[in-house]
């Protein structure tokens, strides 16, 4: 009998599992809480190690309909004066190296390009979990709904891709180690025609100063300049993408930096802010017939960029897992697929701590110690570990 599959989460991450599951001959049905499918948020990148799936998926060419080609990443600028301390050429390297190219993109973009390609009868909107039970038989969710009324489904996989704050992470998991950082994330977007020509070249760039830095970069066919910094939060706490910040917080908190940046934020007119709190990885991922995926199972600090790509890792991994499982093997299916991507998600997450006390050095010896570090690597041949990862499994099956 065919395995009834419930994905509760529709981000990139449920999506993507949906549809690598559908590419192995299973059908998932993705439940996600909002009345309409939508990403919060703006920029993404999509590096090498998240193209190659969507190659696999058939997805990939249709990047060049909304993405910009990373010509160059990695730029580091210095705060004050915008002198190039570093810059990675991407391009013909980059494919040569990991069979692919770096984009950039709208994260909305991207969004409506899973969508697409999932049937829409997998796609239930407005359907937020409140709760999940299993037997040995299945797994039972309940949703609620905007008009009050409850809803239940029976199943016989359940997979938790429903974000930092997950409900079905909380009935598997002991409660994550959180740890506030002391910064919190500002994210707008800027019309092109506002921005500073700088800002519109195909380039990731990272401006370094004292104690934050600064990320621009143009998306959406170059229409938008996406714009993330990264300052001390002071007294906020909230950790939430939709949360408003206002333009004029931001716009102080880079007094005395490049003329240039100071003219891309002056060009914003609304912003987002949210705390960044860093997490442990978590002692387990799957319980039975339930199992995590994306943020759900790793949420991590944003200073490599790789929360979309490692949530694009684990729905290959979990689609080959449960390739040929039935109701009977769901639970070691995906015990082995915790196994694989728990090691590999966990490293990156690890990784990605401490690099803000790298990125904020105040200005003296240490700091210029690190400046010719930058100048005389090759971050792009560095980042191997990230974009030449190949996801694909071991011919044996889990015993």
């Amino acid at each position: 009998m065919t395995l009834r599959i419930a994905i509760v989460g529709g981000g990139i991450g449920g999506l993507a599992a949906a549809l690598f599951l559908r590419r192995a001959g299973l059908d998932a049905t993705v439940y996600e809480q909002a009345p309409a499918l939508r990403e919060v948020g703006a920029g993404i990148v999509v590096p090498p190690n998240m193209v190659r799936p969507l190659m696999a998926l058939g997805l990939a060419h249709e990047l060049q309909d909304f993405a910009v080609r990373l010509e160059a990443a990695w730029e580091f600028r210095r705060w004050a004066d915008g002198r190039v301390l570093s810059v990675q050429p991407m391009g013909a390297a980059c494919e040569r190296l990991y069979g692919a190219h770096c984009y950039v993109a709208h994260r909305a973009d991207l969004l409506a390009m899973l969508q697409r390609a999932l049937p829409a009868q997998q796609l239930r909107l407005d359907h937020r979990c409140v709760a999940v039970t299993q037997t040995g038989d299945g797994a039972h969710l309940v949703f609620s709904h905007q008009d009050d009324e409850r809803s239940e489904v029976a199943c016989d996989v359940v997979i938790g891709a429903d974000g930092i704050h997950s409900v079905i992470r909380e009935a598997i998991a002991p409660a994550a180690d959180v740890r506030f950082s002391g910064l919190c994330a500002y994210r707008c977007l800027v019309p092109a025609d506002e921005a500073p020509q700088m800002a519109l070249r195909p380039v990731q760039t990272l401006w370094l100063g004292p104690e934050q830095h600064f990320v621009h970069y143009p998306i959406s066919g170059g229409r938008w300049v996406n714009i993330v910094a990264i300052v001390p939060a002071g007294d906020w706490r909230t950790e939430s993408w939709t949360a408003d910040g206002r333009v004029a917080d931001l716009s102080a908190a880079f007094i005395g930096w490049d003329g240039r940046l100071q003219q891309l934020i002056a060009s914003a007119t609304e912003t987002k802010r949210w705390a960044l709190y860093d997490r442990s990885p978590l002692e387990r991922w799957s319980t039975g017939r339930i199992s995590l995926l994306g943020d759900a199972a790793h949420a991590m600090l944003p200073f490599f960029a790789q929360g979309a790509a490692q949530s694009i890792e684990d729905a290959a991994v979990l689609a080959d897992c449960l390739r040929g499982a039935d109701r009977d093997t769901v639970a070691p299916a995906l015990q082995h697929y915790e196994r694989i991507r728990a090691p590999r998600a966990s490293e990156v997450q690890l990784m990605s701590r401490g690099r803000e006390i790298r990125n904020h050095l105040p200005d003296g010896p240490e700091q210029h110690q690190r400046d010719s570090e930058l100048a005389s690597g090759d971050p792009l041949r560095q980042s191997a570990w990230l974009y030449g990862h190949d996801p694909a499994l071991p011919k044996e099956p889990p015993k």
